[in-house]
């Protein structure tokens, strides 16, 4: 393995990380959207605060490690990204801002109108960031950004890659949110929601199975490089997927949920590392390779001596950051928020 591979390697760790972690972040706003009016929505929403209110800004670190990879490692063919891709992107950007005010407002409204709306704006932006941030990968996945960065600002992330990558990042991130929703209900001996996200996880598991299934035949047609990749050296990744996500099924349906989390984490892990390997050795399909993209080696190295200290420092107190969180020893207590009552409750 090269010098510009190990920092690709490193790189796509963070994107497999942002895309569990972040993922199930996202999916438990999407849950937060069709939540119901105030009267029915209140559990649910009293849930997702207490499951995702120590970690859901945290876990925006992976995709800033990510960023800062591609664009010190890989300047030119950051810069290709961003030129050509600037659209979805802005829509990205402006998801992850109107859902953090969203999400942090709401607890702080005066009124249940206000609470509505900041609730609607963290919800709706849950659901619109995925799905550009899949259209985006699709796009890139198809070969539709150009090494010169002067690709179509519209056609280059609309094609079919980008509609399923899209969708499937919503499935995803719905699948998984319920899963870790339902294992956090159980933890907490709510036996309502426990079950309302039992169900769902499950529909949600047979929908993402479908869909990636389905999108198979969008790939063969629009993006051959990536599918002669998938079903190459990306093959063992997909049926490691495959297993996680029956796993996790069965799981379900036998409510062990803390296995079931597991098991769902393992099949979006693999699945999204799948890619990766079925993309290699480029950056822009069809276009730049990593070797080529790489930027000087000692920029690499720099980078490589970055992550190492990262990992050291970082990433132990990201993970006990998650530990605390899973054993509800941060956060407000599941039923009662102390900074918005009932305005909250009924938002």
């Amino acid at each position: 393995m090269g010098l510009a591979d190990a920092v690709a390697l490193v790189m796509f760790a963070g994107i497999v990380a942002y895309a569990v972690f972040a993922g199930a972040d996202f999916g438990s706003g999407i849950w937060d959207l069709g939540a119901g009016d105030a009267d029915e929505g209140g559990p649910t929403r009293r849930l997702i605060d207490h499951a995702i209110g120590p970690v859901w800004e945290a876990n925006h670190v992976w995709l800033i490690f990510v960023l800062v990879f591609l664009w010190t490692g890989f300047p030119e063919a950051f810069g290709s990204i961003m030129s050509t891709l600037y659209v979805p992107f802005s829509f990205v950007a402006l998801g992850i801002i109107f859902r953090g005010c969203g999400f942090a407002f709401r607890k702080f409204a005066d009124d249940l109108a206000a609470a509505r709306l900041f609730g609607t704006a963290f919800a709706t932006a849950s659901l619109i960031t995925p799905f550009f941030l899949g259209m985006i990968a699709g796009a890139i996945a198809s070969g539709r950004v150009p090494a010169d960065g002067v690709g179509d600002r519209w056609t280059s992330w609309t094609g079919p890659t980008s509609w399923v990558g899209g969708i499937l990042a919503v499935l995803t991130c719905s699948y998984l949110a319920a899963v870790f929703l339902a294992a956090d209900a159980e933890r907490l001996g709510h036996d309502g929601l426990t079950e309302r996200f039992r169900q769902r996880a499950l529909v949600m598991a047979v929908l993402s199975g479908l869909a990636a299934v389905a999108g198979v035949f969008p790939l063969i047609i629009d993006a051959d490089t990536l599918v002669d990749g998938l079903l190459g050296r990306g093959v063992a990744l997909l049926i490691i997927s495959g297993v996680g996500g029956l796993a996790s099924a069965v799981l379900l349906l036998r409510s062990r949920l803390q296995l079931a989390r597991g098991a769902a984490v393992v099949a979006v892990a693999a699945v999204v590392g799948g890619w990766g390997v079925g993309q290699y050795p480029w950056v822009l399909v069809d276009e730049v390779n990593i070797e080529d993209a790489a930027g000087d080696p000692a920029t690499l190295w720099g980078l490589l001596i970055a992550f190492g200290i990262a990992a050291v420092i970082v990433v132990p107190a990201l993970a006990y950051l998650y530990v605390l969180t899973d054993r509800s020893v941060l956060g407000t207590e599941f039923g009662h928020d102390v900074h918005s009552g009932q305005e909250h409750d009924r938002a």
